[in-house]
């Protein structure tokens, strides 16, 4: 039986993918996974929720600029370090993979220090500063984006893969989802979603989207709030009902925990430009108007959406300069074109990797046979 560490935390574009490449893994061998991650991030709550074992080492990340906090969080990363080589002693794996996170650096430089096999997965077109410093010592690095080859140090350790998916996404059907969904067969679907959390700028240029196709048949928006944006939408509205009606055909959520079923459903996608995410949408073929997260480390969502824009897949809004009409312009224009839409569906399908995440877990499991 292979043993393998996980770690990735902070951000579910960090978790997801680990929980993917370990469904990959159990689909091919017998493995005894653990996830490592920090005590109080998304992953304590998200991996043991999975059916997963998990352990915590504390990890941050330090600042960019000289600050007393860096002497702080200097302590912490070596007080993680020192946990990481107590868990590696203790479970004795025969390789560690990090998908992204603080979290990542001490056990896969622990790991590294006590020669384990050691592996990382960059999501980005712009490689996060802990896995180009840990590109360094690693022996493997999966690539989300061919673009990010060059901005490693050790170019020649990384291997492109695209990002891995759930396998959700490619088998969910459409006309289930719809039935599940509420949404007519024949209806313009337009599922606009910014996160767990949502997106300001998205919601808020939503609420004009939202009153322009008020009275319009043919068109359903979906709308994913975010948790704490929900409240705020539906008092912007003013007469949305109990189950998130609006006008003729929107509806209006707070959280939509089955994303392959919402997916599945629509025609046309209003997303941030996430890894992850970009990635699902390739698998399924979705046309987008992608609206990039301006304060991702070193604005690396915009750099994501580019690759989407240059390849017909999608057209992209700066955050600053997204409004309703510019959405309302976007949509109409992709709703009364087929052909248009057709075109950007089949140029996101050629991005799609959609077997990505048995690709990572095969190289993973490579090196634990050297």
């Amino acid at each position: 039986m292979k043993k393998i560490i996980l770690s990735g935390g902070g951000t579910g574009g960090h978790i997801y993918p680990a929980i993917t490449i370990a469904r990959e893994i159990e689909r091919l061998t017998e493995a005894e996974i653990l996830f490592v991650g920090t005590p109080n991030g998304m992953e304590s709550q998200i991996v043991p929720g999975e059916g997963y074992s998990f352990a915590s080492i504390p990890a941050a990340g330090l600042k960019r600029k000289l600050t007393p906090e860096n002497i702080k969080i200097l302590m912490k990363a070596a007080a993680g370090l020192w946990k990481a080589r107590r868990i590696l002693r203790r479970f004795q794996p025969d390789v560690v993979i990090g998908t992204g996170g603080y979290v990542c650096g001490p056990i896969l430089m622990a790991a590294a220090l006590s020669r384990i096999p050691t592996m990382i997965q960059e999501q980005n077109v712009i490689p996060g500063i802990t896995n180009k410093i840990l590109n360094r010592v690693v022996d493997r690095v999966a690539l989300g984006y061919e673009e990010a080859k060059a901005r490693f140090p050790h170019p020649e350790k990384c291997i492109y893969t695209g990002n891995p998916i759930r396998r959700e996404i490619l088998f969910t059907k459409k006309a289930e989802s719809r039935k599940k969904l509420g949404v007519p067969p024949d209806a313009f679907m337009v599922l606009a979603a910014g996160g767990s959390r949502g997106a300001r700028t998205i919601n808020t240029a939503m609420v004009g989207v939202h009153r322009h196709f008020a009275e319009t048949d043919g068109i359903c928006l979906y709308h994913v709030t975010g948790v704490g944006e929900f409240a705020r939408v539906k008092e912007a509205l003013g007469t949305v009902d109990e189950k998130g009606r609006f006008g003729r055909g929107s509806r209006i959520v707070d959280y939509q925990k089955d994303m392959p079923t919402a997916l599945a459903a629509a025609d046309l996608v209003i997303y941030r430009a996430g890894a992850i995410g970009l990635a699902e949408l390739a698998a399924r073929g979705l046309p987008s108007i992608l609206v990039p997260y301006p304060y991702a480390a070193e604005d690396h969502q915009t750099y994501n959406a580019r690759v989407f824009v240059a390849g017909g897949a999608a057209k992209m809004i700066v955050d600053k300069y997204l409004t309703a009409d510019e959405l309302i312009q976007d949509i109409t224009e992709l709703k009364e074109d087929p052909e248009l839409l057709s075109e950007m569906a089949e140029a996101s399908r050629k991005l799609g990797r959609i077997h990505a995440g048995e690709e990572i877990a095969r190289m993973a499991l490579a090196l634990t046979d050297r």
